[in-house]
């Protein structure tokens, strides 16, 4: 990837995890630049989410000490990706990383 695509992407790929309609607004303002930088950080952001509500749900119906620790390490992913979106890298999450990568691979 080139150091072009991440300059000309930081912008809205920092925006991308800044809630929910950050990343709907990051990936629909890419869709004709096609920068896949964007698109890498949107398919985290994608999983990030995923893994919210799998802790909600989990704090709600299984147990809410297990849920709140799911959050604390979906909270601690979510700041891992976004400070690596931040310096311009493209830095996996550790585990789930290239599962986001392979699972929402048509977000291009």
């Amino acid at each position: 990837m080139e150091n072009a695509d991440i300059k000309d992407g930081k912008t809205l790929a920092t925006v991308a995890y800044i809630t929910p309609l950050g990343l709907i607004v990051a990936i629909s303002l890419n869709l004709e630049k096609r920068n896949p930088y964007i698109f890498f950080h949107a398919r985290q952001m994608i999983g990030l989410i995923i893994m919210l509500i799998f802790s909600n749900v989990c704090e709600k119906h299984v147990d809410s000490w297990f849920g709140t620790a799911l959050w604390f390490i979906t909270f601690t992913s979510w700041l891992y990706c976004l400070i690596y979106a931040i310096i311009g890298e493209y830095k996996l999450l550790p585990i789930l990383g290239q599962y986001f990568q392979d699972w929402f691979r048509n977000l291009k």
